[in-house]
């Protein structure tokens, strides 16, 4: 791939979805993107970016985009930030909306719905405690096809191998020919929408929680710092924000601050935010 169209491709992605390419990735775009140009019955790469180059096709953008972004999930990836949520997130939560008896999270760049439904079985666990609260989890994804995915919670045997306790599986889950379907309890808990993470998050309301995990990697540090920034806002005055392992709000921006023993889990920055969870 010259050059030149390494840049267009390059360019026209993290427009679009804040994902940032460097040279040494050009391969992920040519074994990405040629199931693209089959798909659009174009011969080569070469032949794509011709197209791109010469006619504004919403569809092929979109298939561009799509194709680019990384849909790695599995159920309770990582595991601790979901014991965190159960130990200690969720107990809080419990005691300080004991008024609205409403807790809010949002499952950004929810992929193929493992996040989402992790939290949701979870949330169904303790469902003793929670009778009478209104619980709303929103998942969303820039990809509409992956959406689609999650929205029919069908996952293969080695999906639900990943990760998943084999309790859960035997509880939420039947068999639906070689894969497995969740049950519709759990998938009923679970708004998923189409929404790309570079656009204004007004619209989506105020959470209590926000999982953004293992997203912000694939961007730089600019729009790494608008991307936390916008999610401040949206973030209630004591909520909590999840990041990634690898991830960091440090020398980024200062409206949030890591919790305290309790890594991969952020909060407001401000004082008041602070004091609110500094008993956990």
């Amino acid at each position: 791939m010259n050059i030149d169209d390494f840049n267009l491709l390059s360019k026209l992605i993290k427009d679009r979805s804040g994902l940032t390419l460097t040279k040494d990735k050009a391969y992920l775009l040519e074994s990405r993107l040629l199931p693209v140009a089959r798909k659009w019955n174009l011969k080569s790469l070469d032949e794509l970016v011709m197209r791109l180059r010469t006619r504004s096709e919403a569809g092929l953008v979109r298939d561009v985009v799509e194709a680019m972004t990384t849909n790695e999930s599995f159920f309770f990836r990582d595991i601790k930030p979901f014991d965190q949520f159960k130990q200690v997130v969720l107990p809080y939560l419990l005691q300080s909306r004991a008024q609205t008896r409403t807790i809010k999270i949002w499952s950004a760049a929810c992929s193929s719905g493992q996040e989402p439904y992790t939290l949701a079985m979870m949330l169904k666990e303790e469902r003793q405690k929670l009778i009478g609260w209104n619980i709303d989890i929103l998942a969303t994804d820039l990809s509409t096809e992956i959406l689609a995915k999650a929205q029919a919670g069908l996952y293969s045997q080695f999906e639900v191998q990943r990760g998943l306790p084999i309790q859960l599986l035997v509880k939420y889950f039947k068999q639906a020919g070689d894969r497995w379907q969740i049950d519709s309890s759990i998938r009923e808990m679970v708004r998923y929408r189409p929404f790309n993470l570079l656009d204004d998050l007004a619209g989506l309301g105020q959470f209590d929680v926000i999982f953004c995990r293992n997203v912000l990697i694939y961007f730089d540090q600019p729009t790494k710092q608008m991307v936390l920034e916008r999610m401040a806002k949206q973030l209630a005055s004591d909520g909590f924000l999840y990041l990634g392992g690898a991830e960091t709000v440090v020398g980024i921006t200062d409206k949030f601050q890591p919790m305290v023993n309790h890594r991969g889990i952020y909060h407001h920055g401000n004082a008041t935010a602070a004091a609110k969870v500094a008993g956990l």
